[in-house]
């Protein structure tokens, strides 16, 4: 008999709470029509930037994202020139291993890669989700960003060279000496 008791409670408490909502407006969203409009520093999939007046990569092959991922969901592959310099051949992201750290957007200095609020990215393959350049740049054109300007920093003045230290002890003084030059000799009992 208690239980039926404890039932009946629970049941008109639960009653209560969804008739105090009964008039209120809904905030269910009916997603395939409906979508959150998705925060700005969300975390969604990673895309590559491009330099929205040459259509170039901001990307340096400096490595220091691929570094930074704690999943090794990032790999870059690179030649060098007869200078040194690294040609960026290929940027690949697995999304299906990605934890959406951001670690990567932090350690890029060029804003080359961003999280963008992208986040219908679902397959049945997981080898779908491994984007390559060309996907990344593609779906990275219209995601917006700011170029952070960079500035060299002001070369500091040379620090003066300190004044030499005064000697501590004074120089024992010089008696004068003779026509003969020879020093004459002192008495210094006292």
């Amino acid at each position: 008999m208690k239980k039926v008791y404890s039932g009946i409670k629970n049941l008109i408490i639960g009653l209560f709470t969804t008739g105090k909502h009964l008039g209120r407006h809904a905030i269910t969203v009916q997603y395939p029509t409906e979508r959150w409009p998705m925060p700005e520093r969300s975390r969604g999939i990673v895309v590559l930037l491009s330099d929205k007046e040459t259509g170039e990569l901001n990307c340096t092959t400096c490595l220091l994202c691929m570094r930074a991922c704690p999943t090794a969901a990032i790999r870059i592959d690179y030649d060098k020139d007869e200078k040194g310099k690294r040609i960026l051949k290929d940027f690949v992201v697995d999304q299906g291993i990605c934890c959406f750290c951001g670690l990567c957007e932090e350690a890029c200095n060029f804003a080359a890669l961003k999280m963008a609020t992208k986040y219908e990215f679902a397959t049945y393959k997981s080898e779908d989700l491994i984007w390559h350049t060309d996907k990344l740049q593609e779906i990275g054109r219209d995601v917006p960003y700011e170029k952070p300007e960079r500035k060299k920093p002001e070369a500091k003045p040379a620090a003066p060279k300190p004044a030499p230290a005064p000697n501590p002890l004074p120089a024992p003084e010089e008696k004068p000496e003779t026509k003969d030059g020879s020093k004459p000799e002192v008495n210094d009992a006292n």
